[in-house]
Order: C-alpha cells, then sequence, then structure tokens
C-alpha cells in the first residue's frame, strides 16, 4: 500500500512540475510577445523577434531572413548570436541567398526540425569560415496571409535538439511577429505621408544672393503626427533678407493647415511693409485673430539689413527660442533678448525689437523646441549641446550644418523640428 502511495505521489508531482513549467513557459512567451508588439521601428521589431525566439528555446545562433520580392531568395538576412571572432572568419562571404536547408524553408514554409543538419538531404554546406551547427528549428513568419520571411533557431545551450514544444513556442511567436511586422510597416507608411504633407506644406528657399541659407525640417518620430513647425526666408524690396522659423500648437491637421496659413499671410506682410519685426509680428498677430481661428503659435522673425561696413539683425520673438549667432572664428552665442507673448495670446501687446551687428561671415540658426526639449534635460542644458555642436562644425557648409544639428540633436525625437540657417556674405 505504501509502495502505491509513493508511486502515486511521485506521479502527482511530477504532473505538478510539468504544469508549473508550462505556465512559466506560457508567461515567458506572453511576455516576449508583449515585448515585440511594443516596437514600432522595423528593424528594431526584427531583431528583436530572433533574440526573443533565441531567449523562450535557449538557442546559441538565430536569424531571420527576409523574402525578396519574387518569394524565392532573401533580401535581408538579420543574424544573432554570430561572434567576432566569426564574424571576421568569415569575411568576404556574402549575405546567404536562400539555398539549401535556407531556401527549402522558403519553398515549403512548414516548421523544419532537424538534429543534423549536415546530414539532411536539403543541407548545402556552410560557406567558409561559418561556425559548425549541428541542430536547427526554422518557422515561416506569415504577414496578410503571405510569407514574409523565415525565423531560424541553431543548437540549444544545453546541448539537446530541439523538441516539439520548442517548435510549438516559436510557432505560437512567429504568429505575434506577423502582427508586430505589419504594424511596424504600417507606422513606416503613416509617417512617410505625414513626412511628405507636411513637406508639401513647407517652401523650397528661394535664391536668396547674395546670403546663403539653408533648411531642414524632421518630423516627429510618433507615428501619423503632423507638426506646426515652419520657416521660411525671401528677400525684400529694400534688400535685406527676412528670416522666420515657427511652430503652431498641436500636432494635428488643424497645426498643419494653420502653420501654411501663418506663412502665406506673414511672406504677405513682410512684402508690403519694410517695418521693423516686431510691427509685422504685431499686424500678423491682429490679422490672424480676426479672421481665423488659428490655435496659439511662437515665431521669432528677423531682417539682415546691409550697412556700410556690416550686416545689421533686426528681430523680435513672439515667446520662440532666441536664435543661435555662430561667429566667423567659430564662436556660439545665444542672443538673448526680452521675447514677447506668442501669437494668438494678446495682439494689443506690443513686442520689442532687438539688433546686433554681423560680421562678414557670420551664421544665424533659427530653430523650434523639437530640436531642443529632452524630458531627461533642462532646456538650458540642451541649449549648451546645441551650441557646442554648432560651434564644432561651424566651417561646414550651410546644408552640412544643418543636417548635422538635424542628426545629433540634444532633444529625443518626440516633437518636430525646423531649422533655418544663414550666412552673412562679403559686403560690395
Amino acid at each position: 500500500m505504501q509502495l502505491r502511495l509513493d508511486a502515486e505521489w511521485d506521479r502527482v508531482t511530477q504532473q505538478l512540475h510539468t504544469l508549473a513549467e508550462a505556465h512559466e513557459r506560457l508567461q515567458e512567451l506572453l511576455s516576449a510577445v508583449l515585448a515585440i508588439s511594443r516596437e514600432l521601428e522595423l528593424p528594431v521589431v526584427l531583431r528583436r523577434i530572433v533574440t526573443t525566439a533565441m531567449d523562450l528555446v535557449g538557442a546559441r545562433y538565430g536569424a531571420l531572413g527576409v523574402l525578396d520580392e519574387e518569394r524565392t531568395g532573401l533580401s535581408e538576412f538579420i543574424p544573432v548570436g554570430i561572434t567576432d571572432q566569426e564574424l571576421a572568419a568569415m569575411a568576404g562571404v556574402g549575405q546567404p541567398r536562400g539555398r539549401g536547408l535556407l531556401g527549402h524553408l522558403i519553398h515549403h514554409p512548414e516548421p523544419l526540425r532537424t538534429e543534423n543538419i549536415p546530414g539532411h538531404p536539403h543541407a548545402a554546406g556552410f560557406p567558409p569560415g561559418h561556425p559548425p551547427m549541428r541542430s536547427l528549428l526554422g518557422v515561416a513568419i506569415s504577414v496578410r496571409g503571405e510569407i514574409y520571411g523565415d525565423l531560424y533557431l541553431a543548437d540549444r545551450l544545453d546541448g539537446r535538439p530541439f523538441d516539439t514544444e520548442d517548435e510549438s513556442v516559436v510557432l505560437a511567436l512567429a504568429g505575434a511577429a506577423g502582427v508586430a511586422i505589419d504594424k511596424a510597416r504600417l507606422f513606416e507608411q503613416v509617417r512617410a505621408g505625414a513626412e511628405q504633407f507636411q513637406r508639401l506644406l513647407l517652401p523650397h528657399l528661394p535664391d536668396l544672393r547674395p546670403f546663403t541659407a539653408a533648411a531642414i525640417y524632421r518630423p516627429a518620430t510618433a507615428p501619423g503626427l503632423l507638426g506646426g513647425d515652419w520657416y521660411d526666408a525671401v528677400l525684400l524690396p529694400d534688400n535685406a533678407c527676412a528670416t522666420v522659423v515657427g511652430d503652431v500648437v498641436g500636432h494635428d491637421m488643424q497645426a498643419a493647415a494653420a502653420m501654411a496659413q501663418t506663412r502665406n499671410m506673414l511672406r504677405a506682410l513682410l512684402y508690403d511693409r519694410c517695418t521693423p519685426p516686431s510691427s509685422v509680428l504685431t499686424q500678423l498677430d491682429r490679422t490672424l485673430h480676426a479672421i481665423t481661428d488659428d490655435p496659439v503659435a511662437t515665431a521669432c522673425l528677423a531682417r539682415i539689413e546691409p550697412g556700410d561696413d556690416a550686416w545689421t539683425l533686426r528681430w523680435s520673438s513672439a515667446g520662440h527660442l532666441p536664435p543661435l549667432l555662430i561667429s566667423p572664428d567659430g564662436g556660439a552665442e545665444y542672443l538673448d533678448a526680452e521675447p514677447g507673448l506668442p501669437l494668438g495670446v494678446d495682439a494689443s501687446q506690443p513686442r520689442p525689437d532687438h539688433a546686433r551687428p554681423l560680421p562678414v561671415g557670420a551664421t544665424v540658426v533659427f530653430f523650434t523646441d523639437g530640436l531642443v526639449e529632452h524630458p531627461h534635460y533642462s532646456i538650458d542644458t540642451s541649449l549648451r549641446l546645441l551650441a557646442t555642436t554648432a560651434a564644432a562644425h561651424a566651417g561646414l557648409p550651410l546644408d552640412a550644418l544643418c543636417q548635422t544639428l538635424a542628426d545629433h540633436p540634444p532633444g529625443d525625437g518626440h516633437d518636430d523640428m525646423a531649422i533655418l540657417a544663414v550666412r552673412t556674405p562679403p559686403r560690395t
């Protein structure tokens, strides 16, 4: 009797242990699915799928092959687990093209599991320098009913072959991976569409000779956000160069439309009257208040005027960040001055004008807050970082300078950004 009870107890204990392991693996799978679904950038999603699958089954190596348009080979191959030494040993070996077992899985997208890669009838061998691999688990990843690519896992860390439980877990992960890939591709399409729409609203800088100028716009990293950041520069009838950057509050169609409307109104006012920047901003504010329901906006409007021996920068701010002045010798300083109220707050309140002589070869950089806003830095810290970067690249052509500032922003990219740089020419 005692022997039977002991045997029954051992059986129940084993069942409980098996159930606990299954529950733990299910929790790991759910956590893995959530981790993949949180990513939006497609390259990050693809690599996360591989690393997650490797963690779930304890694989030493993993890879994801993306099918080409003909679906007969691979257009992209993302390996994980290969060491630097192993990569060096395969120097000169091109990307896998989808032959051997990889090709078999492409043409027969059922799960593939083998304990002996070299001995499989469809194996084509490894290229020179490739690390030896013994066991393989491969599954297809489908997106909207079409095979997108294949997930490959090789050699469990414990030396055992992949089993049916491993296959079931990876198949479940592949289903979630297809959804994550689809979401990431949709994110890319939405972001590209929003960026294209935004760029259509922004001007191409006209010929500003004798001045040189460049501008760049970057959308927010979040999907589908339309921004209200804008820039413009025009030569005026009195030979001054007018420049402006602005930021309409909001990240939607209304903000984008208000940005275009404000920019067009301002350009007309600049041509109509050669008055100080503060006067133009006041008239713009009154006009917007009278005939539109546009949201609040900030702006920095400037005129670079010719003088006898130098240039003079005159500017006025409607609640905007100060411009950055880069001297010909590479020094950088912000033109801090009293800002006025943003547009759309109180059209009756005047804004101050400010003036600063500019030497030949000086560069003035106007920008919006998306370039410098970061949740972990104060605005002063971000502004110092921006000035340091600008000073270090002061000798670049203006288009390269704008590109550098946009590529290495102190901000975190959560907001769109606009940068406009103007350089003063020699006096003639």
